[in-house]
């Protein structure tokens, strides 16, 4: 039986996770957001510790800020994320911190895996079930139904139409594609100027089809001290059923 476990764990495609740590906070108050506690630890170690814990994840990169940087090597030391192999400096925009991540993973890295450092909740089980779909795929994300009726409004805020909400999904990450894929749409995204709101939407761009796994509805994005109100109440939830 461990035989077969060491084959089929050799086997599998090796994952670099890219982790989208650069950045402003502006909704936040300017208040860097990933560095503030949840539950104690910050909210980026919280991001971290669940890919140390995802079996499929092999690495660990992080786009950060400039300044940042030294302060995110440190965590990483002082709370075990030993997958961490670098952090660097994130670039203009998330799709160029993403690219500059991306281009210092390992060399036999097959997938990347892309991750919002902001989402704290996420599980080592949704990661290796998204890794596991885009090994399958190549381009694979977590995703929820939407809850609210959303509608398309015009320029002078009254609504052009409602759309169908069985059709909606809310994307989450991590977001994973076969290397080549996502470097190759990070590439084409930067050179177009093309504002591309997800990783998704990079791939997109380029014809190829994204598979949409069941994401979970507690792996929500911290954007503004709401949401990390609502991330405290759902971590101590989670610590009253263990």
């Amino acid at each position: 039986m461990a035989f077969f476990k060491r084959f089929r764990e050799a086997q599998r495609p090796r994952c670099t996770a890219l982790v989208a740590a650069a950045g402003s906070s502006t909704r936040m108050g300017g208040i860097n957001k990933l560095l503030q506690p949840l539950g104690g630890v910050p909210v980026l170690v919280r991001t971290l510790t669940a890919l140390q814990r995802a079996g499929r994840i092999d690495e660990i990169v992080v786009a950060a800020r400039e300044e940042d940087v030294v302060e995110i090597s440190r965590l990483c030391r002082t709370y075990g994320i030993t997958k961490c192999a670098k952090v660097v400096r994130g670039g203009e925009s998330r799709t160029h911190s993403v690219l500059l991540a991306a281009l210092e993973a390992r060399p036999d890295a097959e997938l990347l895996a892309v991750q919002d450092g902001a989402r704290p909740l996420v599980t080592p089980e949704l990661i290796d079930a998204v890794a596991e779909a885009a090994a399958r795929t190549a381009a694979a994300a977590p995703a929820v139904p939407v809850k609210d009726t959303v509608k398309v409004v015009r320029a002078d805020g009254t609504v052009d139409r409602t759309l169908e909400r069985d059709a909606l999904r809310a994307v989450q990450t991590p977001q994973i594609f076969e290397a080549s894929i996502l470097k190759a749409a990070l590439q084409s995204a930067l050179e177009a100027g093309a504002a591309v709101t997800d990783d998704c939407s990079a791939v997109e761009r380029l014809g190829k089809r994204v598979y949409l796994v069941e994401g979970d509805e507690e792996n929500l994005k911290i954007t503004t001290p709401v949401d990390l109100l609502l991330a405290e109440a759902i971590l101590k939830d989670r610590e009253e059923r263990t």
